[in-house]
């Protein structure tokens, strides 16, 4: 096969639905492709075309419009133009012209026929809509699922979690114990060049040096172990477990072909399998100190690293560390009671956002505010002033830094009695200006963490009763909502931000969940349902008039899709002894990846205009 051939055969694997289509398939499938050239301003389809073909668009772009003349869509590199193929007379009638020099690949609808009648899999891509093909990229994207779970799903690769500690087996024992010591690390892996020679560990330098008197000035290869094994990158965490225990050893080796990326140890496999949402709630539950708190919310990144090495969605990381976050906050209040005594009044610990919602990733900011019974007098301020500063500061020293906007309890405006509660909301909803549009995301968004007198429960009701009857404010609330926008651009490219930290990257959270969440607030709102979780809400929403069945469906998959690779993007950093952040370079993604995100972000732009229609949204933004 010459280059030319071997280069479609490349592309056609890389771009849906060809890489449903076997090997041997793909192999001969470039001979039966003409190959287009068409100059900027060129008619297409070709007028010199006899035969209907599916076009696949290589490199260019081509508008299209209808047979008045109407703009109706453009195509842009690795998108498909087959309605001559699959559609009646009147969608014939789309014409369009190149916008620059183009590359087509075309094929005949007698071949394309073919195609779709040998091969399920790829006819199954034009019989389903967008939103099926995202149910179908979010089940690949979790891949091995959970359901076997720990050792089972995750590969040594996954399982490190540090770079290797080096050093030359030519150093004495004293220098190489000193980096040991200094590294924190209990084994040392000792590099000739490129080549691992050896290891030693803690016990060497125990059973090998000090109990023998051996010099510490004597070279570490006099104690290192040379006959060493190691385990393939990836291969699964439990074939490693076995192959150290057949070994007798603590210390495995990790590579990928001649590359050591490092090595594994009997406590790594501790960590793993003692950092599930359930170990970590319940050591919460027992910790007796602040102190004892921090070490343990240290083990929430590993926790959201071990999930999504497991499989599980980003919907599934968000409902364990929230769950993990409200353990830390509830025991901070308990701590902070045992000092200062019992409250002189019943009061509610209320938490928004991300935590409110369950769908907080790993050490988010914290929201947070005090509501409490009205029977409070002046003095009793100074209680729960000094409460919500213990619980603040403590929830700050495990990790879940202040709000950046001070939306916190031991900010005095957000630690009230239950009638400013009240005049606070009704002042929102009935006059809704930027600044409290601007909060709803919090205030909106609130779940009662601690509440044994109730409190909530009729501020919440009262809430709903008024958002739902007030169109204005939802028409605000709209308008808010259309102010995030997917970052898809009009030939439905990614639109990356330029300069800064984040050059040529995209925000995966605020121009890809956050417009999803602002749709469920608006629909769940309107409709005055009291679900507060993304998915919730839209299952709620889609049993109303306000969305529909598929609407429903169809933003949840978009929603868990985006919020999936996010939080899969987040753990690749953590993993890597990185911080974790919401900007995806387009080239972290797999071409398949990229054509499902951008599907999504198409239907999160055509749920917005939807939503900007229907309460005429543009009037307020």
């Amino acid at each position: 096969m010459d280059v030319e051939l071997i280069e479609i055969q490349e592309f056609l694997a890389n771009h849906p639905p060809f890489e449903q289509l076997p090997e041997a398939v793909l192999e001969q499938l470039p001979r039966q492709f003409v190959v287009r050239y068409l100059r900027r301003g060129s008619a297409f389809p070709p007028p010199d075309d006899q035969a209907a073909h599916l076009y696949l668009l290589r490199r260019g772009a081509i508008e299209l419009r209808d047979e008045q003349d109407e703009l109706v869509g453009k195509l842009a590199e690795g998108e498909l133009f087959g309605d001559v193929c699959l559609s009646d007379e009147v969608e014939r009638a789309l014409r369009g012209e190149t916008l620059e020099d183009t590359l087509l690949y075309s094929l005949t609808c007698a071949q394309f026929e073919r195609l779709r009648a040998e091969h399920p899999a790829f006819a199954e891509y034009f019989a389903d809509p967008t939103t099926k093909r995202l149910r179908k990229a979010l089940d690949a994207l979790t891949e091995p699922a959970a359901a076997t779970g720990g050792l089972m799903t995750v590969t040594t690769r996954d399982l490190l979690r540090r770079k290797p500690v080096m050093a030359s087996p030519s150093l004495s024992i004293r220098e190489a114990a000193g980096i040991m010591s200094a590294e924190r690390a209990s084994a040392l892996l000792l590099m000739e060049g490129e080549q691992l020679a050896g290891i030693i560990t803690d016990r060497d330098l125990r059973n090998r040096c000090v109990a023998t008197g051996l010099s510490t000035e004597q070279p570490v290869r006099e104690i290192m172990t040379a006959a060493i094994s190691t385990v393939d990158a990836d291969a699964l965490g439990f074939e490693a477990l076995l192959q150290m225990t057949r070994l007798n050893v603590h210390h495995l080796p990790v590579v990928d072909g001649k590359q050591l990326l490092g090595m594994l140890s009997t406590s790594d496999f501790t960590r793993f399998q003692s950092t599930s949402g359930v170990y970590l709630v319940g050591d919460i539950h027992k910790a007796e100190s602040q102190h004892a708190l921090e070490a343990i919310s240290a083990k929430v990144p590993e926790l959201q690293v071990q999930l999504i090495s497991s499989g599980a969605t980003g919907g599934h990381v968000g409902q364990a560390v929230s769950a993990v976050t409200d353990a830390i906050a509830k025991r901070l209040l308990e701590l902070a009671e045992a000092e200062l005594g019992p409250p002189p009044v019943p009061y509610a610990w209320l938490v928004g956002g991300s935590q409110a919602r369950r769908e907080q990733s790993s050490h988010s900011d914290q929201d947070n505010a005090l509501l409490i019974a009205d029977s409070m007098s002046k003095d009793d301020d100074r209680y729960f002033r000094q409460l919500a500063e213990r619980v603040n500061d403590g929830l700050n020293a495990c990790g879940y830094i202040y709000c950046p906007g001070d939306v916190m309890a031991k900010t005095a405006q957000w630690r009230q009695p239950l009638a400013v509660w009240q005049r606070y909301f009704e002042q929102w909803i009935k006059r809704p200006d930027p600044k409290a549009l601007m909060l709803a995301s919090v205030f909106f968004d609130l779940r009662a963490l601690h509440d044994p007198a109730g409190l909530f429960d009729g501020l919440h009701e009262q809430v709903l009763e008024l958002s739902r009857n007030n169109r204005i404010f939802i028409a605000h609330m709209a308008a808010n909502a259309l102010k995030h926008r997917p970052p898809l651009g009009f030939f439905r490219n990614f639109v990356l931000i330029h300069g800064g930290d984040h050059d040529r990257t995209f925000d995966l959270k605020h121009r890809g969940t956050v417009p999803i969440i602002d749709l469920a607030r608006v629909y769940s709102l309107s409709s005055g349902l009291a679900s507060i979780n993304t998915v919730e809400r839209l299952e709620a929403a889609a049993e109303t008039a306000a969305l529909t069945h598929d609407g429903g469906a169809n933003l949840i998959d978009a929603f868990e899709l985006i919020n999936t690779l996010r939080i899969r993007h987040q753990a690749s950093q953590l993993r890597n002894g990185e911080k974790a952040n919401n900007f995806l370079a387009p080239e972290q993604l797999s071409p398949l990846e990229r054509g499902h995100l951008k599907d999504a972000f198409l239907l999160i732009d055509r749920m917005q205009e939807t939503l900007g229609q229907r309460y005429q949204a543009g009037r307020f933004g």
